[in-house]
């Protein structure tokens, strides 16, 4: 019991470091932190006195999030601009609380697509950063070119997507959630339905309803179970880590001069290489 109320103890101590240095963070860094945090607790009241647990559930987890970059920085010892520091915060709000929580997903067509293109982008700072910090470090030998690193970037940023994208299957198979969302279309194109079973696709167009079971399922065209869902998201992921590489690039090619780009690129803390 001693040991558990110690560790306890322990983590309570960090996370109310992590909260101090936040608090550090750049003005508006930590006014938009104050902010989305009021927000959430809002929120998260609001579940209580409703008793929807899940979506408590949900807001302890998002205070627990925007917490992650101090936690990253204190951890791997670098320094996020307070750009960066900016988005990852409102992608987590933007994700949790208004996606999840107030449904956005549903109500508008594009807010999944845009989440899924900050999440290119920000993976690819992540994947740019561990490999430029390394590039950096004098004790290291490694001298990667700007190109080089970022391809790295990307690559590592689209790895991420597929593998998130394994997940939301993993949980739509074996556990009948919808996170892979569902798409309507009018045209179908498939070998399985060709009459002579040969190997030539067979299209239906013009597709208006759809019987299941005798049912009438009502969307007016025929569904598509997460396919097309799944390729928009890695596609728009593509997009979102083609652009950051691009920027970190010319970071990296301008040895770290140019301004705009430098908004956008997390470097080592000054004291990261004092003890080596």
């Amino acid at each position: 019991m001693k040991e558990k109320k110690k560790e306890k103890g322990r983590i309570r101590k960090y996370i109310k470091q992590l909260k101090e240095q936040m608090m550090k963070k750049h003005n508006g860094t930590f006014v938009l932190y104050m902010v989305l945090r009021t927000l959430v607790i809002a929120v998260l009241v609001l579940s209580l006195v409703e008793k929807r647990y899940e979506s408590v559930a949900t807001c302890v987890l998002v205070l627990i999030l925007f917490l992650v970059p101090s936690f990253l920085e204190r951890k791997l010892h670098f320094e996020l601009p307070s750009t960066i520091e900016k988005i990852v915060l409102l992608f987590i709000y933007a994700a949790e609380i208004m996606g999840e929580l107030q449904e956005f997903y549903l109500k508008v067509s594009w807010w999944d697509t845009m989440l899924h293109t900050m999440n290119g982008f920000l993976c690819a700072a992540v994947g740019f950063a561990l490999v430029d910090i390394l590039n950096s470090n004098p004790n290291v030998k490694l001298s990667l070119s700007p190109f080089y690193l970022a391809f790295v970037s990307f690559c590592f940023s689209m790895t991420v997507g597929v593998v998130w994208e394994f997940f939301e299957f993993s949980m739509d198979w074996f556990f009948h959630f919808d996170m892979q969302k569902d798409t309507v279309v009018s045209t179908i194109s498939s070998v399985m339905l060709n009459p002579d079973g040969r190997n030539v696709p067979y299209v239906i167009s013009g597709i208006e309803s759809v019987v299941v079971n005798g049912q009438e399922l009502g969307l007016g065209g025929y569904l598509d179970i997460g396919l097309i869902d799944t390729m928009k998201d890695l596609f728009v992921n593509f997009i979102g880590a083609v652009v950051f590489s691009v920027i970190g690039y010319f970071y990296v090619k301008s040895r770290g001069k140019n301004k705009f780009a430098s908004r956008f690129i997390p470097v080592a803390a000054d004291d990261m290489y004092e003890d080596e």
